[in-house]
């Protein structure tokens, strides 16, 4: 499935592929340990249901597994575990596992100049594959966060000859993470110096928002990780004391996220745990902790001309506008008929936002008739039953004031006019996505829409 999707700007993308440097031993036995600890958060208060207590059943497995065809005769079965030694079994010398060894049997190897089986250690990729990596600067590129079989990953696609009937969608490279994702946001703050990078922001189903250099190829880690929980450490009696949270961290999934493009160091983030926090990036640090929704918070938006107002939505059936100049105001509130599950700002007025719901429905406000505390549903200035199923994604166009996206779990993705405030349809299309998670309108394209849904496969069209 994909959970979200983020257009990527023209230009700003490497267009020669950098390479991630080998991680070191020490790195490696790190990951491995992290992941072991995790696998151990998971299993350590669950029985081994799985134990054979049968010895019969135990015997006939381990006869046929060396070859020995067995009809349950307890002869062959004493014959068997005979050959396997059992019983000294436990006092065999326990060496464990060599991570790195050393010889021609070795399964890594620091470089390619190390590596006895690679004949041209000096090149990864031949010409013809490099030319297939670069990044023309009239490609546009697009991210999306999937997941398939258990496993997580940021897919980065590139689009040739958009607008054209050559127009071509592939993948150029992914990057595997380690959490289930379900939202991300793209920034250009510079990480890593220089003026401007090229990176996306994940929020996932742990309290972590992980930060990676799409730039980067081949790399195992996140550049930046805000949040999350600190590594456990064992105790006096040699058990692991429970994981605790790192200071001012989420404490449970990141539903969403929004980046702040006058302020590029400033990342907006909304939790499970009915939390709104702002991230100073650069400084690896929470700045702000605002508490003002009483059940989770689905989504943030920040005002496109006036950069310290916030917007958030939530299962607490109000949407809530903040400047977060004054983060202790109560701000202004306005009251929904169902769960919020998106928002976004009117990019041509700066007073106008739409929210999508639960229940089907897009309700549009204009912040002009606000009161501090108001909570009355009659201050929409339309309310539009879009779909049979929840909206789970909106999206309006930057080139074409009043049209506006909705992307559904009835699996449909509509186009609407929201002229005068008397919203019509444009288009309705099933594109074969599964139920619709994710759609986002290209800022450099702005009649290529992207979706992205239960099927796993990304669509532009």
């Amino acid at each position: 499935m994909i959970a979200a999707i983020s257009w990527i700007p023209k230009g700003v993308s490497k267009a020669e592929p950098v390479f991630a440097e080998p991680p070191s031993k020490d790195e490696i036995e790190e990951i491995i340990s992290n992941t072991l600890t995790s696998v151990g958060d998971e299993d350590e208060n669950e029985e081994d249901a799985n134990k054979q207590n049968d010895e019969v059943a135990h015997a006939l497995t381990v006869a046929g597994a060396i070859g020995k065809p067995s009809n349950g005769n307890s002869d062959d079965i004493s014959d068997a575990l005979k050959d396997l030694n059992m019983d000294n079994y436990d006092e065999e010398d326990d060496k464990g596992f060599e991570l790195f060894s050393s010889g021609n049997g070795d399964l890594f190897y620091q470089s390619n100049e190390l590596d006895p089986y690679i004949n041209d250690k000096n090149e990864e990729y031949d010409s013809e594959d490099m030319e297939d990596m670069i990044i023309n600067p009239t490609d546009s590129v697009v991210v999306c966060a999937r997941t398939e079989d258990d496993v997580n990953f940021l897919e980065v696609w590139i689009l040739e000859d958009a607008n054209t009937r050559d127009m071509n969608l592939y993948i150029h490279h992914d990057i595997i993470i380690p959490e289930f994702p379900l939202c991300t946001a793209w920034l250009d703050c510079p990480l890593k110096g220089g003026e401007k990078g090229n990176f996306l922001a994940v929020g996932s189903m742990g309290p972590s928002i992980e930060i990676w250099d799409l730039d980067v190829i081949d790399e195992v880690e996140p550049c930046v990780v805000l949040g999350g929980k600190e590594k456990r450490k064992k105790g006096k009696n040699g058990k692991k004391k429970s994981a605790k949270y790192k200071e001012d961290s989420h404490t449970d999934s990141v539903l969403g996220l929004a980046w702040n493009k006058e302020y590029s160091n400033t990342l907006a983030s909304a939790s499970a745990d009915k939390r709104v926090k702002i991230w100073d990036i650069v400084a690896g640090k929470c700045t702000i902790t605002m508490d003002h929704h009483s059940d989770k918070v689905q989504a943030v938006a920040w005002n496109h001309r006036a950069q310290q107002i916030l917007l958030s939505g939530s299962f607490d059936h109000t949407v809530a506008l903040k400047d977060v100049r004054t983060p202790s105001h109560s701000g202004y509130t306005w009251s929904v008929s169902a769960d919020v599950e998106s928002l976004a700002w009117d990019p041509h007025t700066e007073h106008s936002f739409a929210v999508s719901l639960e229940d089907g429905t897009i309700q549009c406000f204009d912040v002009r008739t606000a009161m501090s505390n108001a909570t009355s549903v009659q201050n929409a200035t339309f309310t539009l039953h879009a779909h049979d199923k929840s909206v789970t994604s909106v999206s309006y166009n930057t080139a074409a004031p009043n049209l506006l996206a909705t992307g559904s779990m009835d699996k449909t993705v509509k186009l609407w006019d929201l002229s005068n405030n008397q919203p019509s349809s444009v288009a309705s299309k099933e594109p074969k996505a599964g139920a619709v998670f994710s759609i986002s309108f290209s800022e450099d394209n702005p009649f290529l829409l992207a979706i992205g849904g239960s099927k796993g496969k990304l669509q532009v069209s």
